[in-house]
């Protein structure tokens, strides 16, 4: 029987394993078989744009793999069995068994760390959302209250203001927290210069229909509230018996293969490799590549190598022409050397398109 590689998800991380395991094992007959719950492939690090009101590329999935023979399956995953070595879906074919198994389900908004968040705020982490979020600031053109002082929230409070919205950013520490104090100073410069009415240190404990509760007892007035303070995985991991850490993230190694389960590996968003990975783009791409590279190893009898990673440099955009491009060590702690202005928007939107080209091709 041939090979079975079933890789779940299909953001940035799972889509760049999917591409380049079938690559590797073209000529072993092995089976590579991607399970995304849409059709489309997100840029997720683009959606504040899309909230705000603008045109994005659309990148359909069949596209990306056309010429791989990779099988794409739409439908959610409702679990794993690792015993069995199935995947339960709520759609057609409903089954999919693997021999080996890459988890890349990424990451979804935290609403549910503080009341009525989930009714009342809208969150930014999907196409979904972010288009909910689009059709709600089309018809209501009052105030947007960003909740989350961290990269989407500052880039989400920007991109608003940018497009007219009057825009409030509430964070719970500081604005930027990654950032060094010379590009956290650029931020709050650009984000007064635009109107955006920033409070830092002001922790939120509720959100109601017209307004957010914070913990000092004040009550803010708000019209649409949009959440970005932090980001959950899903439970799919733990509910299988795969080892996770306190945050439901799947535990791997060096090789990014689960440390309980040698047969799945985890990447992106939803895995924790015992030492620092941001989620973002700028790590869940390489994570892919490594692991199609460390599946058709296994597949063709060599040991996988451990992924190694390194930070060069985090990318934020501030409307569509400023930003900070804030440089960093290899661990990511920022150093004091920053980009800004025209010349960051300019570097940032080339690093996204030259990603989507990595991906395509």
């Amino acid at each position: 029987m041939k090979d079975r590689i079933v890789v779940l998800g299909a953001g940035y991380a799972g889509l760049a394993a999917a591409k380049r395991a079938a690559r590797r094992l073209r000529r072993t007959g092995a089976r590579v078989t991607l399970v995304n719950a849409t059709d489309r492939f997100v840029e997720r690090v683009r959606l504040h744009q899309l909230a705000a009101g603008q045109r994005l590329p659309d990148l359909p999935l069949a596209g990306l793999l056309s010429g791989t023979g990779i099988e794409l399956v739409v439908a959610r995953v409702v679990g794993v069995d690792p015993v069995a070595r199935t995947v339960g879906l709520d759609a057609p074919p409903y089954t999919v068994g693997y021999d080996l198994l890459v988890y890349a389900l990424g990451s979804g908004s935290d609403v549910a760390a503080v009341p009525g968040a989930r009714e009342h705020a809208y969150p930014l982490a999907t196409g979904d959302e972010a288009a909910l979020l689009r059709a709600r600031l089309a018809s209501e053109k009052g105030p947007v209250t960003v909740v989350g002082g961290g990269l989407t929230g500052i880039e989400a409070a920007a991109e608003f203001a940018a497009a007219g919205l009057r825009a409030e950013l509430l964070s719970a520490g500081l604005v930027g927290p990654g950032l060094s104090a010379r590009g956290r100073r650029h931020v709050h410069r650009a984000l007064a210069r635009m109107g955006v009415s920033v409070r830092e240190h002001t922790r939120v404990t509720g959100v109601g229909p017209a307004s957010v509760l914070l913990a000092d007892g004040d009550e803010l007035r708000a019209g649409t509230v949009v959440w970005a303070a932090g980001f959950r995985v899903p439970g799919l991991a733990s509910a299988a018996g795969l080892t996770t850490d306190e945050h439901g993230r799947m535990l791997v190694d060096r090789t990014l293969r689960s440390v309980s389960h040698p047969d799945v590996f985890g990447i992106g968003d939803a895995a924790a490799a015992g030492y620092a990975t941001r989620m973002a783009c700028q790590t869940g791409l390489p994570m892919g590549v490594c692991t199609g590279r460390a599946v058709a190893d296994l597949l063709t009898g060599r040991e996988p190598r451990p992924a190694r990673f390194r930070y060069v440099w985090q990318n934020i955009s501030l409307g569509r022409h400023d930003g900070v491009t804030q440089f960093t060590r290899a661990d990511d702690s920022p150093v004091d050397a920053i980009m800004t202005g025209a010349t960051s928007a300019a570097f940032k939107e080339t690093i996204t398109r030259g990603t989507v080209w990595t991906i395509r091709h």
